[in-house]
């Protein structure tokens, strides 16, 4: 329901994109956003956008990090720049939805990041 897209090797400096288009069968989306976990450790937020546009970042990916959504496709993107080794990762596409007064949070498979030289 969640495929992301983008990963891949990359040197330190790189950049790449990572996009996250949620299938048909999401409604009512609030929140679109991606986290990270790297090996050994726990799952953590790296940015989130809400329908009104409103972003929110850590702490370690602000200012190389740009996350932005086209709503019309239920699709979020990460833009990665300057990437450190520290970013590996497998990162995951998270998408939180309201339908018919539920509450709904989804998790795609993730897509591995690899910065290394």
């Amino acid at each position: 329901q969640l495929p992301a897209s983008g990963g891949g090797l990359v040197q330190p400096g790189g950049s790449l994109t990572l996009s996250c288009a949620a299938s048909g069968s999401i409604f009512g989306i609030n929140v679109m956003g991606w986290y990270r976990q790297a090996p050994g450790k726990q799952r953590e937020l790296v940015a989130t956008i809400t329908s009104g546009g409103v972003l929110n970042y850590a702490d370690s990916v602000k200012g190389r990090f740009a996350i932005s959504r086209d709503s019309a496709k239920n699709t979020v993107y990460l833009r990665m720049n300057s990437l450190k080794p520290e970013d590996t990762a497998v990162y995951y596409c998270n998408a939180d939805a309201t339908y018919s007064g539920s509450y709904y949070n989804y998790w795609g498979h993730g897509t591995l990041v690899t910065v290394s030289s």
